[in-house]
């Protein structure tokens, strides 16, 4: 885990520094440095656009196997989900890798990526009274988490290992929240030495000028940091079979399917009280002290400790393909036993990591549509924007109910998507049996062929990503070259409050299902939950299998519609107001 997390921040901020360098070269002047900031932000464009397929394309290839491979196996056969005699199962655990490294590194990566084009534009100003070292403190906040992340991983290596399986889950906790402790003295000590004692900033909104102390810069990130931990811990309480939340869920799974259904949707609309409420917060506070810069500054202190944040989310895929790579080998039930725990251990630890995701990804759209509006004011030359976005404007208001939708399509598709690929997989699986049921033997002479499963999800990946990818990319950009700036602004305001919403609710329903089965399968025959193979268990598998679309496809990727939709219209926002004054096509 800690090779993809320290290998995609250090890359992630080399590439980013060096090209920042590179149009230094064309641009010297403090001046022009606006326009330097502004062809950074393909960057952040690059990594999310990949990041949309990587996420979609990934989460769908992943949950088709993996539904694809319960629902023949598990409860139509009986046999365990990465039993060798399953033709799925192969394509089960490359989806793993697929889905939940590739899909959440690049998501991520296009977190980092964007927050720090956002902060740098509209921090651009500050180069002029702060000099170079003042305005690529956002990327040096960053840097600065490398470090802390690599102090801290020591902990779990060396100052206290883990010695029993109970320990499993506070060691990755604790990583989470003595990087985030340390992460505030290292930020002061950044602000102190490379922002000047007092610099200046134009205000997003109005013509005000704000001067600013390296002290609230500093808020600002901790504001962000602080924010991230406690929407980590509160997914944590909602997804861990440790806590009451999913105990609750396992037992609702008494009265079969249905129930378990009705208690961990409404766990998962539950869950995102606490998380709203904390992002409201961040950005009231760091907007208060330091306009949309501080917005911008709060999205890269939730991301500061990234190198953590991937290290513990990567740890699950990984124990989860060791398990089924044990399973399939049929080694001793022993081993199964012991990745099982570290596994259950890795599914909380990938909630975290969603919950962090999303969280960032709010606040990062946010400040990217700050941006979008700096850089309509400066193109405009303070025509438009200057006392901020009318929500009253008809137009506006229009494309904040069309933007609300745009979440609820996404998912629809993305969830229609993995049903179809999914009842394709179990065709497949169900014709093998049926053609050779010899393979169902106890130890059968025949290998299933793993490869038309394989075929399966990635046809279906590749097709199905491109609907719902085509829809996030072009919605933004009609919208704006028809319709005008006011009209984007409203779409981009509606898109983020309701994907926020949707996609927290959906990955913690998605995790809770999951975990409750975890839960029941270590329940014993005789106690209340009666275990693995009862009818309770069974409609826990239910839940499980409607939960993986929700927490691994569609609620994640909901997070790169937010983030792409605003770095696009950032990108294009020169276009758009070049179309009429920025009043688009039909000039409404």
């Amino acid at each position: 885990g800690a090779v993809m997390g320290f290998a995609l921040c250090g890359l992630g901020q080399l590439i980013l520094y060096f090209t920042m360098l590179g149009y230094r070269i064309h641009y010297p002047a403090p001046a022009d440095w606006i326009y330097l900031t502004e062809c950074i932000t393909g960057y952040g464009l690059g990594g999310s656009c990949i990041a949309m397929f990587g996420r979609v394309g990934g989460g769908i290839y992943t949950k088709a196997a993996d539904v694809g491979a319960d629902l023949v196996g598990k409860v139509v056969h009986g046999i365990p989900e990465d039993d060798p005699r399953n033709p799925a199962t192969i394509a089960d655990n490359v989806g793993d890798n697929v889905g939940d490294v590739a899909g959440m590194g690049s998501d991520l990566f296009g977190s980092f990526a964007e927050s720090t084009c956002a902060a740098l534009v509209i921090g651009s100003s500050i180069g002029l009274t702060g000099g170079w070292g003042a305005m690529v403190f956002p990327i040096i906040v960053s840097s600065s988490g490398i470090f802390v992340c690599l102090i801290c991983s020591f902990i779990a290596t060396d100052i206290f290992p883990v010695k029993s399986e109970k320990q499993v889950e506070s060691a990755l906790k604790v990583q989470l929240i003595s990087t985030t402790i340390l992460m505030i003295p290292a930020i002061y000590l950044a602000a102190q030495g490379f922002l000047p004692a007092t610099f200046e900033l134009k205000a997003t909104v109005g013509t005000g000028v704000y001067v600013l102390h390296p002290w609230m810069a500093w808020l600002c990130v901790i504001m962000g940091t602080c924010g991230g931990l406690i929407i980590g811990l509160v997914t944590e309480y909602y997804t861990s079979h440790s806590y009451g939340p999913v105990r609750e869920v396992a037992n609702s799974c008494k009265t079969g399917a249905a129930t378990n259904m009705i208690y961990g949707i409404a766990l998962g609309y539950k869950s995102a009280i606490i998380p709203v409420l904390v992002l409201a917060l961040v950005v009231y506070g760091s907007f208060a002290l330091c306009d949309m810069y501080g917005v911008a500054l709060a999205a890269i202190g939730f991301l500061s400790n990234l190198a953590t944040g991937l290290t513990i989310d990567v740890y699950g895929p990984v124990c989860d393909n060791a398990g089924g790579i044990a399973e399939m080998a049929e080694l001793d039930p022993a081993v199964r036993e012991k990745t099982d725990a570290l596994d259950a251990a890795g599914n909380t630890t990938a909630a975290i990591g969603k919950g962090f995701a999303i969280g960032s990804a709010a606040l990062v759209s946010l400040a990217l549509f700050g941006a979008f509006v700096t850089r309509i004011r400066h193109s405009s030359n303070d025509a438009l924007f200057s006392v901020g976005v009318n929500i009253l404007d008809p137009l506006t208001f229009a494309f904040l109910i069309i933007g609300g939708m745009i979440p609820f399509a996404f998912a629809a598709l993305t969830m229609k998507s993995v049903g179809v690929a999914a009842m394709e997989m179990v065709m497949e699986v169900q014709r093998q049996f049926d053609e050779k049921p010899h393979l169902l033997d106890e130890n059968p002479t025949e290998r299933p062929d793993y490869d038309a499963c394989i075929a399966i999800s990635t046809r279906a990946s590749l097709k199905e990503m491109i609907p719902p990818g085509a829809m996030v990319i072009f919605t933004p950009l009609f919208t704006g070259i028809l319709f005008g700036v006011n009209a984007v602004s409203g779409l981009l305001v509606g898109a983020l409050i309701a994907a926020v919403q949707l996609a927290i609710s959906m990955s913690n329903s998605g995790g809770a299902w999951d975990n409750a089965k975890k839960y029941i399968e270590k329940a014993s025959p005789d106690s209340e939950l009666k275990g693995k193979g009862s009818d309770i268990h069974k409609a826990a598998v239910v839940g499980d299998t409607v939960g993986d679309p929700f927490k691994d496809t569609s609620g994640p990727a909901l997070n790169i519609v937010m983030k792409l939709m605003a770095v696009l219209s950032l990108v294009f926002a020169d276009t758009f107001y070049a179309v009429n004054g920025g009043a688009g096509l039909f000039k409404l």
